[in-house]
């Protein structure tokens, strides 16, 4: 008895360790199409886009802001005005109204789940559906590839709200308009909060930039903390 109850203990524990590793990562799936000059004294100015991002504003700014860091980070330089850029950088940014959605633990009425008698709760290490929530990237701050967690309560029944935020970034070169990179960045979450969402959204856009023309890759990456 005394090895069960503390062999329960640990799965709680394991799972309240996962619940926060959840709300400190966003899942995201990245698509981008390159032909990105290496960096040679090229200039660039971010500009508003669709979505949220249209009217500009302060919210704007702040991402821009990310953007812009982040292609500084990569040796190209911030121009000082529009005129003097050699390339435009378009950021736009989303978010829908969420959808609601309910899962159903299929273990509950099983020989070892709440509704049997025997369980008393649900671990998804045992499931033969799980699979690692990070990927197997690690160590470089983010990760390539997630999955979904298990989110199961109540009498074997739980809904959230599942919310899309969605970023496109458009880089062309001025005065010809050649296209230089196009790239979204989109994700599942439980949190409609901008501030959170979409300088991740960015830092995904950003991990390994510019990539492989054509390719759709799936990233974990870790949420900023908020002010």
């Amino acid at each position: 008895m005394r090895i069960s109850k503390l062999a329960g203990a640990a799965m709680l524990g394991l799972s309240a360790l996962g619940l926060s590793a959840c709300a400190q990562t966003l899942d995201t799936t990245v698509s981008r199409y390159q032909a990105m000059p290496a960096p040679q004294g090229q200039s660039f100015i971010v500009v508003p886009g669709q979505g949220m991002a249209a009217t500009g504003g302060l919210e704007f700014q702040r991402y821009a802001g990310i953007v812009a860091q982040q292609l500084q980070a990569r040796g190209y330089s911030p121009a000082s005005n529009y005129q003097t850029a050699s390339m435009i950088v378009q950021l736009g940014y989303n978010i829908d109204p969420g959808q609601v959605r309910v899962v159903e633990d299929p273990f509950y009425h099983g020989p070892f789940g709440w509704g049997s008698g025997y369980g008393r709760y649900y671990d998804p290490f045992y499931s033969p559906f799980y699979r690692p929530r990070f990927g197997y990237g690690g160590g470089l701050g983010y990760s390539y590839g997630w999955d979904d967690p298990f989110w199961y309560r109540g009498a074997g029944v739980d809904s959230y709200v599942e919310y899309h935020p969605q970023i496109e970034m458009h880089i062309r070169a001025k005065g010809t308009n050649q296209p230089l990179f196009d790239g979204r960045a989109q994700a599942r979450t439980s949190s409609n909060r901008l501030d959170v969402v979409i300088p991740s959204l960015v830092d995904a856009m950003f991990a390994g930039f510019p990539g492989r023309s054509g390719e759709t890759i799936r990233i974990t990456i870790p949420t900023r903390p908020t002010r």
